[in-house]
């Protein structure tokens, strides 16, 4: 047997400083370690006998560029060896990425009709609703940029449960403030601090989960916690069927409803061990947003960030503009305010059910090939049925079945959610993939503008926008393919 001095973490003096130990920048190079704990690195297990996680950065910079999803012996293999604050972990986030995705695609389900009565058009097709509801758009996923590394550093500063607290607690505040907007630009305020939360949420999320569920699980985690984003959209969808002769501002007040989730997640959701530990370390010499930039993590870095901006722009290009391509179809102008709604919420049910598909065929892609190698099939799929669905102009019927195949690519997204956090150490997590995956959106708030205020005002046709938001897949998929490679052990 192993005696327990072969597995003891060198001193800071050893290391380099003490911040270099913790932190993880420009540690100096470790000296030998016992043959036998080399063999336990190799496979991943040795940071899990430091008793430090992955806290340490040069051994979070070792485990998760290389293998990341390996478990140490005596993790969980069976869903009744969970323990109950695993459960809690799990429910806690699925829950929050659920009313996440209600919250993000209220809007997107009424943008047309209601910009159009704040801005008193005469109709939908003014091309100053376009213009006016792009620019909204683009608020909210700035916010969301934002409230990625804003609420990501919060969670690493006082724990991952009190951050998802406040995340939750604020896009549903001000998604149901929306119900009350009297001009277009109140509605962009509130758009823009909803999506603070929205953002936030995701990089808590997925930081709480990553710490406390087996890592050979993870790309079966992160679909079934995409799947939470999908039924949050499809009960959207339902919600804007059942309110379909309702004035559109009233879609908003579904939002509040997540509110309620915040009180069990401060009474039921511990604090991972994982977070507690590293904060224990750290003494009080915690890493900056800045040291994302520094050393060998600045690759990692810059390249998740634009993989993520590239793919982020096409895929909310065509959330947005797919639903306002359908409503101003020529056969589709001449019908009313309600079978409109049961046409965008009919085209959003099968994106939604087709993605949910998707996000476990992507997982077993990943299990098997890897993620860089799966992420970057999924972009040309995604690109594919871009170019199926608007490289020639077709009719609802025909777009009605295209767009599952859409959907089901949207897979790709569910990827990122396990691949990004062990990526960084653990008081960066939250902060490194918050602000890498969510920093995407400021150029695909740029983008959703773009094509609102180029392709559709002076082209003036949506398939054209989308057909041209479908293009920027490619080189998502080229860049994919220079990424970390973590491959999930069976």
């Amino acid at each position: 047997m192993f005696r327990k001095s072969d597995f003891k973490p060198h001193s800071p003096q050893q290391r380099g400083d003490r911040f270099a130990y913790h932190a993880g920048l420009e540690a100096k190079p470790r000296p030998p370690i016992h043959q036998a704990a080399a063999r336990l690195f190799a496979v991943g297990a040795f940071s899990e006998l430091l008793g430090a996680g992955e806290t340490g950065f040069s051994h979070a910079r070792n485990v998760s560029l290389s293998n990341p999803h390996s478990s140490p012996p005596g993790d969980p293999t069976r869903l009744r060896d969970l323990a109950p604050q695993q459960w809690k972990s799990g429910l806690a986030a699925w829950l929050g990425w659920t009313f996440d995705g209600l919250d993000m695609h209220l809007y997107t389900l009424v943008a047309a009709p209601f910009v159009a009565q704040l801005i008193a058009a005469p109709a939908t097709t003014d091309p100053r609703v376009g213009r006016y509801a792009s620019i909204i758009q683009a608020a909210f996923l700035l916010g969301w940029a934002l409230g990625g590394g804003f609420f990501g550093r919060i969670g690493d500063r006082i724990g991952r449960a009190r951050a998802l607290s406040l995340t939750v607690l604020t896009y549903a505040a001000f998604t149901g403030l929306s119900f009350f907007a009297q001009t277009w630009w109140h509605l962009m305020i509130f758009r823009f601090l909803s999506a603070l939360g929205v953002g936030g949420e995701w990089a808590v999320g997925a930081s709480l989960l990553a710490e406390t569920w087996p890592k050979k699980w993870r790309p079966w985690i992160a679909a079934v916690l995409q799947t939470g984003v999908n039924v949050g959209i499809l009960a959207a969808c339902l919600a804007n069927v059942l309110l379909a002769s309702a004035p559109p501002r009233y879609l908003f007040l579904v939002g509040v409803l997540p509110a309620v989730l915040v009180f069990w997640i401060r009474r039921a959701v511990p604090e991972t061990e994982v977070w507690r530990a590293a904060k224990a370390k750290a003494a009080h010499q915690e890493p900056g947003i800045r040291d994302l930039f520094r050393g060998q993590v600045r690759r990692t870095t810059l390249l998740v960030m634009v993989v993520c901006a590239v793919s982020l722009t096409a895929h909310w290009a065509f959330m947005f503009w797919h639903q306002q391509h359908l409503r101003n179809l020529p056969e589709v102008l001449a019908w009313t305010a309600a079978a409109k709604n049961k046409l965008a919420s009919q085209a959003l049910y099968l994106v939604i059910a087709s993605s949910i598909a998707g996000n476990f065929f992507a997982a077993a892609l990943a299990r098997r090939f890897g993620y860089r190698h799966t992420i970057a099939a999924m972009s040309f799929g995604y690109l594919l049925a871009m170019l199926g669905a608007y490289s020639v102009a077709r009719d609802h019927q025909a777009l009605l079945f295209w767009l599952p195949v859409i959907g089901f690519f949207q897979g790709l997204f569910a990827l990122y959610t396990m691949y990004l956090p062990p990526l960084f150490p653990t008081l960066l997590r939250t902060t490194g993939a918050g602000f890498c995956y969510n920093i995407g959106r400021v150029f695909a708030a740029a983008g959703t503008i773009l094509f609102g205020l180029v392709w559709t005002s002076k082209v003036g046709d949506y398939r054209l926008a989308l057909l041209a938001a479908g293009l920027l897949f490619l080189p998502a998929g080229i860049l994919a393919c220079f990424l970390p490679q973590t491959e999930p052990s069976e």
